[in-house]
């Protein structure tokens, strides 16, 4: 990634302010990149267009069949597969007015970047977890069948991770040095390292430890993240759930009103079965089926969470280059300070300096079978709010 710092007009932040406003950006924003330390790394260079190719050649088959005699055998082509992904750019800022500079400018410039450098590190990360969370090779704790029949009994085993390593195993993902990789959230580690069989970090003391590793299981090393992939129920408006009063076929009347809300388009779930509501008009939701549970007063939740609305953890398990990302060269991660009467006849008073950070950036899951989402609950899902 560059990182670059960006000052207007020259000379008005000395070399030694730019190297420190810089490393505050850094430390900042580089431990909330977890979900990119993975990650193959495509560079587009400079004046060479908005979209990157990956590319893949398919394997071949062993070659079994004996070669005969003389005889040259038919040989193969090579087959490619490709994927691009287009990047785009990323930003923002904060003013700081001349009032500030009259008092502690240099610590309102200092205290600005590191909660930008936060939100930058936050933002790249995110972009990056919500395409590789968007694959389609998932597994639920359980060994239950789909999101919404998790519960919160159903947390992460260890004998689900030893089912995500087989996969990845069997579909021949290349580890990561010597073991594959696990993405986790704190949540999901919290009941998870109560396993006798959890190996603290310390236990086997790695050269190449990643920054946030924990520990292992089975192959497969964990690297904690507070940013890992939480699918949270959405509520309603102001409701967090709905109940039924009355149905007629597809037609569900509910209890509450909610002023301003359109719902169509969403899933919702109803005794633990998901539909599409079609219409949203007042207090009927129309589906695309009849519900199965019909009776009044039952629970209507957003179905982006598990059972009744809980919390559903991700926990991404891979191989080598099963996902890349992508930025154009001298357009990563750049500091921008813009000091006071910078802006010329648009400042004319000399009342707004402004710091800011911008980035391009592109990410694209590159092999299916290289991942494996493990879809859980956890029964530290409510710490963070009891304290």
């Amino acid at each position: 990634m560059n990182i670059n710092t960006t000052t207007t007009p020259a000379g008005e932040l000395t070399p030694g302010m730019q190297t420190y406003y810089d490393k505050e950006l850094i430390r900042n924003a580089r431990p909330r990149l977890v979900h990119d330390m993975f990650a193959q790394k495509k560079p587009i260079p400079k004046n060479s267009g908005k979209t990157v190719e990956f590319r893949k050649l398919s394997p071949f088959a062993p070659a079994e069949k004996p070669l005969q005699e003389g005889v040259t055998p038919n040989g193969q082509k090579l087959d490619w597969s490709t994927l691009q992904a287009t990047v785009h750019q990323y930003g923002d800022f904060v003013a700081i007015s001349d009032m500030l500079d009259l008092t502690a400018v240099d610590n309102t410039l200092c205290e600005a970047q590191q909660i930008l450098g936060d939100q930058a590190g936050r933002t790249l990360d995110h972009i990056t977890r919500e395409v590789i969370n968007s694959g389609t090779n998932v597994m639920y704790a359980g060994k239950k069948t789909a999101r919404s029949q998790l519960t919160g009994q159903d947390m992460l085993t260890v004998d689900d991770i030893k089912r995500a390593a087989t996969v990845l195993k069997n579909n021949l993902a290349t580890p990561i040095g010597d073991s594959y990789i696990a993405i986790v959230h704190p949540n999901i580690a919290h009941d998870l390292m109560s396993d006798p069989l959890w190996e603290n970090v310390k236990s086997y003391d790695p050269k190449d430890l990643y920054d946030g590793e924990i520990g292992r299981l089975f192959g497969v090393r964990f690297v904690e993240s507070s940013e890992a992939k939480v699918f949270c129920a959405e509520g309603f408006g102001e409701f967090e759930t709905l109940t039924i009063a009355s149905v007629s076929g597809a037609a569900v009347t509910v209890n509450e009103a909610v002023d301003g809300s359109d719902f169509t388009g969403r899933d919702v779930q109803i005794g633990g079965q998901v539909y599409s509501v079609v219409s949203h008009q007042g207090k009927v939701i129309t589906l695309n089926e009849a519900p199965a549970t019909t009776s009044a007063g039952t629970k209507i939740y957003d179905a982006n969470g598990g059972a009744e609305g809980v919390d559903v953890y991700s926990t991404l398990v891979f191989g080598k280059n099963a996902y890349g990302v992508t930025e154009i060269e001298g357009g990563g991660l750049t500091s921008i300070i813009k000091q006071l009467g910078s802006a010329g006849s648009a400042d004319p008073l000399n009342q707004r300096a402004t710091v800011g950070w911008k980035a391009t950036r592109a990410a694209a899951i590159l092999s299916e079978p290289f991942w494996v989402r493990v879809e859980s609950c956890s029964t530290a899902a409510k710490i963070g709010e009891m304290i």
